[in-house]
């Protein structure tokens, strides 16, 4: 199967659990992988047999940007759920993290794979 690959790409929304996280937006990463099969995508040299990585980036960003989830793990299910969305996406491997949320990490986060 073929990767639709989105990577770092970066939101700003509140997200987490404690009273200042859900004071002010924070930044939120992103990684996501579309499984799919792009074989008829490249021979006829058409998106729409595959899965457009921007419908995916700009759902991905505004839902994460006004969600305000306290887990991550409700935001990465989410953001699965909207690829899957997608008629040619079989497959998806979201990772969510949280910049700077834990002293002497770089992030912390969650990733998950959900089919269809």
């Amino acid at each position: 199967m073929d990767k639709i690959i989105i990577k770092n790409l970066t939101a700003r929304g509140i997200i987490g659990v404690n009273k200042w996280e859900r004071d002010r937006p924070q930044e939120i990463l992103m990684n996501i992988v579309v499984y799919a099969n792009t074989r008829k995508a490249a021979e006829e040299d058409d998106i729409q047999y595959s899965v457009n990585y921007r419908t995916i980036a700009k759902k991905a960003q505004s839902h994460a940007e006004t969600a305000g989830r306290i887990s991550v793990e409700a935001l990465a299910e989410d953001i699965a759920r909207l690829c899957l969305e997608e008629p040619n996406a079989q497959k998806v491997r979201v990772r969510v993290e949280k910049p700077s949320a834990v002293r002497f990490a770089e992030s912390v986060g969650v990733e998950i794979v959900r089919k269809r």
